[in-house]
């Protein structure tokens, strides 16, 4: 989409340039420019390097080398061309190399970056920790992750497509579209983040963690995701998923659910139904002597059979399954928005510590 200049009778096209028609050069200008205003292309983060180089055989350098609020290492690297190159595969390479870097190394890069500023060198450690809003060094926590950012005038397709692929496999790669303007004699930006879109970030970080649990547990054969529960105030932290799932079942059947309606969206072999309102343990007997539909025995260990697990509903006490593959993921997600008055959601928790 283009700008435009509004007025009371038109909507005129403001024309668009290139930044070789302008005389921005790459280097001398927009990296220079974006050196110290660098929130327009990567807000929160922190510059620490520029045509940062320290390895060794290579001739190659990093455009701009950043940190983010969270201490995680920030690949910039800009084009002024309307295609932008290869300069996704110029930036993962950059990001491998510099993905051992230390604190201590940081503060060497920024030191020298302070002294080609004209900047005092010795304030490097103090700039580093004042922005990460550190009291002292935290080896343990710098560089955990290697984020890119792409900067260009616009994008190939090979590009897009090559970025959305590396992103669902974990990266974290943004590309930031520059359009030159010119406007009254004067070059206008507009600076935009195409990939990932802006209001869809958190999903896609969602989705990249989602889509790596499943590959984990196709590769595992199990899966100890763990998640986080919140139920109206209630909180329930770190559940795995069959936990997930019978507390879900629990508060909706308490919430005046019944099970038939719960068996719209979840299969109904993942419960088995007695007459009556039974105890655990007259569950238990009375199930031993059924058997499911393809003929086997009831296996006591696959249900919840606890008194404390057991739900009335429909004229029947009922017992839900502890087996949840993956696979039913999708199916909770459609019984927990079919429900949006009991205020259910839920998150993959964050990784134990320990």
């Amino acid at each position: 989409m283009a700008i435009h200049e509004l007025t009371h009778e038109d909507l005129i096209p403001v024309q668009t340039v290139t930044f070789a028609s302008q005389n921005i050069r790459e280097r001398e200008d927009l990296q220079r420019v974006l050196r110290t205003h660098i929130d327009a292309v990567a807000p929160d983060t922190f510059v620490i390097a520029e045509e940062f180089a320290d390895w060794e055989d290579s001739s190659r350098s990093i455009d701009l080398l950043c940190l983010d609020k969270q201490a995680n290492l920030v690949v910039i690297e800009l084009k002024r061309t309307d295609d932008g190159g290869h300069m996704e595969l110029q930036a993962i390479r950059y990001a491998a190399m510099v993905s051992k870097m230390t604190f201590a190394d940081a503060v060497t890069a920024y030191a020298k970056l302070l002294s080609k500023a004209g900047g005092n060198p010795s304030e490097a450690e103090n700039g580093i920790l004042n922005f990460l809003e550190w009291d002292e060094p935290k080896g343990s926590d710098f560089g955990k992750d290697v984020r890119i950012v792409l900067v260009s005038a616009n994008f190939s397709k090979e590009i897009t497509t090559s970025v959305l692929w590396l992103n669902e496999r974990d990266l974290d790669i943004r590309c930031v579209r520059l359009i030159p303007y010119q406007f009254m004699g004067k070059t206008l930006l507009d600076i935009q983040q195409v990939l990932p879109l802006p209001e869809s970030t958190e999903y896609q970080v969602r989705l990249r963690r989602k889509v790596a649990e499943e590959r984990n547990t196709q590769v595992s054969g199990a899966d100890w995701t763990r998640y986080d529960l919140n139920i109206g105030e209630k909180v329930y932290p770190r559940l795995y998923k069959r936990q997930l799932f019978l507390r879900v079942v629990r508060a909706l059947v308490d919430q005046g659910k019944s099970v038939l309606q719960l068996q719209d969206v979840l299969p109904a072999r993942q419960f088995v139904g007695i007459s009556g309102e039974l105890t655990g343990n007259d569950f238990r007997e009375a199930v031993s002597e059924m058997k499911t539909q393809s003929g086997a025995v009831y296996d006591p260990r696959r249900y919840y059979f606890d008194d404390s697990d057991l739900f009335v509903s429909d004229g029947k006490t009922w017992a839900l399954s502890n087996q949840w593959s993956i696979s039913y993921i999708p199916d909770l997600d459609r019984l927990i928005s079919k429900y949006p008055e009991a205020k259910i959601r839920y998150s993959i928790a964050a990784q134990s510590p320990n």
